[in-house]
């Protein structure tokens, strides 16, 4: 990737989001020192003015795309960028907007607005993959500023990132965390959720939240079937799937099955 003469460039992209995985890069702190005398950070609002000027050999995107502008705008992101990275709940599966896929938009925006007839938006809020191809999703509400500088620098060298594939609940074994449905009767979305967070909540006795999203083969009826015999209702359980991840497929086909 890196080209004789010059730092590979790297840009950081917003779109619908609340800004907390570029805050995330920039809590990196010491790590961010290194990772700018390796490359040319060329564009990065969050932290830098700057104009966009020619390609990008990383791109980092985060936010959902939500605006008939922003659809049309991660195509010219892609087109600049040689590798393409999503970070984040939103970039990654629409974000706690995409709550917004399963209700009216106008009855939101009539609501929400004291002149909705001001406000441009599509009916949903989508991940950067639903419109363009991605070269790799970095999960999380916000992302692991560990597991960020893995990717940056993964992809600085050519080879591809290591980032966990397996669930939460591994986390709370190496850690000595005591399961909370076992021992305490806790909904948890650990067992279906990818791990990153270290098992933050579960740590501190509460079940997790799934801000990492779905981790890969998931197996989420029997996870329901659990979480009923813990007393949780119909109802209780479409919620517990409809949060920073509901547009993930996998939580969202689970929360839809609640429905019927």
């Amino acid at each position: 990737m890196n080209r004789p003469g010059r730092k590979p460039r790297l840009a950081v992209w917003k779109f619908a989001s609340c800004d907390g995985c570029q805050l995330s890069f920039l809590d990196c702190e010491d790590e961010l020192l290194d990772i700018a005398g390796a490359v040319d950070i060329a564009y990065f609002p969050e932290a830098m003015r700057g104009p966009i000027r020619g390609t990008y050999d990383v791109s980092l995107v985060e936010g959902s795309i939500t605006t008939a502008g922003d659809a049309k705008r991660i195509q010219r992101v892609r087109q600049r960028s040689r590798t393409l990275v999503t970070i984040g709940a939103c970039a990654t599966a629409g974000g706690i907007q995409a709550l917004r896929n399963f209700a009216d938009i106008d009855a939101f925006v009539n609501v929400v607005y004291a002149s909705p007839e001001y406000i441009a938006t599509l009916a949903t809020s989508t991940a950067i993959a639903d419109h363009v191809p991605v070269d790799f999703e970095l999960r999380g509400c916000p992302i692991n500023k560990v597991q960020l500088v893995e990717v940056i620098s993964a992809f600085l060298c050519g080879r591809r990132p290591v980032t966990p594939a397996h669930s939460v609940c591994i986390e709370c074994k190496l850690r000595g965390t005591v399961c909370v449905m076992v021992a305490h009767g806790t909904p948890c979305l650990g067992p279906v959720t990818h791990a990153g967070c270290g098992a933050l909540c579960p740590g501190y006795n509460r079940g997790c939240y799934g801000c990492y999203g779905p981790k890969e083969n998931t197996n989420l009826p029997a996870l329901s079937g659990q979480l009923a015999t813990l007393g949780m209702t119909r109802p209780e359980r479409l919620r517990f799937y409809r949060s920073f991840n509901a547009g993930a497929a996998p939580f969202q086909e689970e929360s839809q099955r609640h429905e019927s």
